[in-house]
């Protein structure tokens, strides 16, 4: 018997820059049928990154043309200088291959994809105090003086909106906060809700027996 179709989940992952938010969501991304969502940037790769792992590197050019077509589920300049964008083509990528998709995307584009998909589940990472996450910042050295400064007041502003997400993980420890974000997605997709057409399946498997 072939399984029935269930809905795709979207999970929207956001957080300030240093509260630890890209390794919970490998570590989300671990579970069984998740699958990554692949950004769009302008900026250019950093020596460890390859393209097509967590992003597609763009021309400007390019990025604006995929603005005008429409291909964006969100996107944003950032900073004022580079464009970040979720390609629609993604949410059609997991609904094919029947996955959960997870989108690791800043408070602005969270909000143009609850626009579109208003069952999208948000999950906000915050680290435990502002001083930790200036020391997680300073201890990455990879930032001036001036890009931690703007990093922390951009913090300040992304920390006002957390509750607007369905959930808040504090990142205080990984393990903890890995347990914490892995349990958000096992019981987002044991509601009965979002498992509705999978469940009908199992309950016409009985013939009337129920």
């Amino acid at each position: 018997m072939t399984p029935s179709p269930r809905e795709t989940l979207v999970f929207i992952v956001s957080g300030p820059s240093g509260s630890g938010k890209s390794t919970l969501v490998e570590k989300l991304v671990e579970l069984p049928e998740m699958l990554l969502s692949i950004s769009c940037t302008t900026r250019p790769p950093r020596p460890s990154e390859r393209p097509g792992e967590w992003y597609n590197f763009l021309s400007e050019a390019e990025f604006l043309r995929k603005i005008e077509a429409g291909e964006f589920l969100e996107h944003a300049r950032v900073f004022g200088r580079e464009y970040y964008g979720t390609p629609r083509s993604e949410l059609d990528r997991a609904r094919a291959a029947g996955k959960d998709l997870v989108l690791e995307i800043d408070v602005q584009g969270a909000r143009q994809v609850k626009q579109k998909l208003p069952t999208a589940i948000g999950i906000f990472i915050l680290p435990p105090s502002r001083a930790e996450l200036e020391r997680r910042l300073r201890a990455r050295s990879q930032d001036s003086e001036d890009e931690i400064e703007l990093r922390l007041e951009r913090a300040r502003q992304e920390m006002a909106a957390y509750g607007e997400y369905k959930y808040a993980v504090v990142n205080d420890d990984l393990a903890a906060a890995t347990v914490r974000i892995q349990a958000i997605a096992v019981a987002e997709r044991s509601r009965i809700g979002p498992s509705g057409a999978r469940i009908e399946g199992i309950l016409s498997s009985f013939k009337g027996a129920i």
